[in-house]
């Protein structure tokens, strides 16, 4: 078989699909490739290029056939998708990323560590956090207008909300069990964005891409405070 200069991987859950072209730009590999045959078989292809859609485990894949001697690109989906030369299937994706990736203007999202994505899965816990606390935020307003009790916007309104309900006797027996369920659950809420709060100061504090900032950066605002990850 010709010496393949260029592999596209189109990944999945259980099966991927490998599409490979030769110095010529011919197909010389179409074949599927279950996940537990991946390493087995990169591990004994001779150092060629790869290319992978970044999607979920994109950069697990990347950082695996990186160490076993492969070069991996990987590229946007947005970038591959104008490639696709018929129906959307996973042998048309590969064929498509092995396109796109051979394209001199191409751009391609950087490789983050491990490290890397540990802090960015940080980040993205604290966000859904901060989710969960808006909803339940709401929920308590309203619950509360319901029985004619409003207060000032912000979360540091909520506390004193809760107080004013738990001390009117007028409001039924239910009803004030049901807001201190919620308050309960709130002030769990509060130590853990407290607590993410601290992990990430403490991330950037130690981080020294965080604390220079440089071009090729990328910045995750996460309300009151900011980290940077490189990308």
């Amino acid at each position: 078989m010709d010496q393949i200069i260029r592999i596209g991987i189109d990944t999945s859950k259980s099966v991927f699909q490998l599409h490979g072209v030769n110095a010529a730009e011919q197909p010389v590999l179409r074949k599927k490739l279950r996940r537990k045959e991946m390493v087995d078989y990169f591990t004994k292809c001779q150092p060629t290029v790869i290319g992978i859609e970044a999607c979920g485990a994109s950069h697990h894949w990347a950082r695996l056939l990186t160490s076993l001697g492969h070069e991996v690109k990987m590229i946007a989906p947005q970038f591959v998708k104008p490639y696709v030369k018929r129906g959307k299937n996973d042998a048309a994706d590969a064929a498509a990323i092995c396109e796109a990736m051979s394209r001199p203007t191409m751009r391609f999202v950087p490789l983050k560590s491990e490290d890397e994505q540990a802090a960015l899965m940080l980040v993205n816990v604290r966000e859904r956090l901060i989710r969960v606390q808006t909803q339940l935020v709401n929920a308590i307003r309203g619950h509360a207008a319901e029985f004619g009790l409003t207060a000032a916007k912000g979360v540091r309104n909520v506390r004193s909300l809760l107080q004013r309900v738990s001390e009117d006797k007028t409001f039924p027996a239910m009803a004030r069990d049901l807001f201190a369920t919620m308050a309960g659950e709130f002030e769990r809420l509060q130590e853990q964005i407290k607590e993410m709060d601290g992990r990430l100061l403490t991330w950037q504090r130690n981080n020294e891409v965080s604390r220079n900032p440089h071009p090729r950066l990328w910045s995750m605002h996460t309300g009151r405070k900011e980290c940077r990850l490189t990308g």
